[in-house]
């Protein structure tokens, strides 16, 4: 699966996020292009990116910062230091 992130970086928030299977990677490549020409047009700043994964929980695990809230990030940090 191809997962594509808009991602609000100055708030910690997940704006969207659509899925496309792998076959239709083009066509996820074209919606990343589309969603930042949109927002560079309307003067919105947030990262977009397009990251491949077995499925969502995949995703998840592996880019938590897309969907952890800065509360939950700094306690996995904290215990990440102390052991």
């Amino acid at each position: 699966m191809i997962f594509l992130i808009d991602y609000d970086r100055a708030r910690g928030e997940l704006t969207n996020i659509q899925m496309f299977h792998d076959a239709d990677r083009r066509f996820a490549e074209d919606s990343r292009l589309n969603t930042e020409l949109a927002q560079l047009r309307d003067g919105v700043k947030r990262e977009v990116v397009l990251l491949q994964a077995a499925n969502e929980q995949a995703l998840r695990r592996t880019h938590r910062r897309y969907f952890a809230d800065i509360a939950e990030l700094a306690e996995t940090d904290s215990q990440i230091r102390s052991n």
